[in-house]
């Protein structure tokens, strides 16, 4: 297996590989924008808030792969990127109580902060491609997103939580 992701890296050249990777993002994008939509429609559950950081850190298994390692300073970097640009997600995710549900309150500001996070990472990955391995590079790229979903989701649940309770109050 290892022989077999070495290959890809040296068999495929970075432009392509670059390519692919954010044609795959922009997909996965267009996918989250979707769920979002949807999401709105059905009430909020713990559950529904906690299960994606947990899904995707199983991502977490690229890195026994010695092309997608990433050296602790760039850890910490894209972690802290992440962090930051989980800020905006934060302020931007309510909930609304609606019949004694609670409901995630869809909001505008979470497609262009998507399509804004895009053009980032394809302005980062073309920047930093020439001077990092493509395979560290998509190492950095998903703790950055890791880091960013995080903080967000465990915002999340502590809004929710938040309002849940002062819905039991009032009951």
């Amino acid at each position: 297996m290892n022989d077999f992701i070495n290959g890809i890296f040296t068999d495929i050249p970075a432009p392509i590989l670059i390519i692919g990777s954010t044609v795959i993002f922009a997909m996965a994008g267009l996918g989250a924008v979707i769920m979002r939509s949807r999401a709105s429609n059905r009430p909020a559950s713990a559950k529904k808030i906690i299960l994606p950081p947990v899904m995707m850190s199983t991502g977490a298994l690229m890195f026994l792969f010695e092309p997608f390692r990433v050296a602790w300073p760039h850890v910490f970097e894209a972690l802290a990127v992440g962090a930051l640009f989980s800020i905006l997600l934060i302020r931007t995710s309510r909930f609304e109580e609606s019949g004694g549900e609670i409901y995630l309150k869809p909001s505008k500001a979470f497609i262009f902060i998507l399509a804004g996070l895009l053009i980032l990472r394809v302005a980062g990955k073309l920047v930093l491609s020439s001077t990092i391995d493509v395979g560290e590079l998509a190492g950095m790229f998903f703790l950055l997103a890791f880091g960013m979903i995080l903080p967000w989701r465990i915002a999340m649940y502590l809004k929710y939580r938040k309002l849940q309770s002062r819905i039991g109050e009032a009951a």
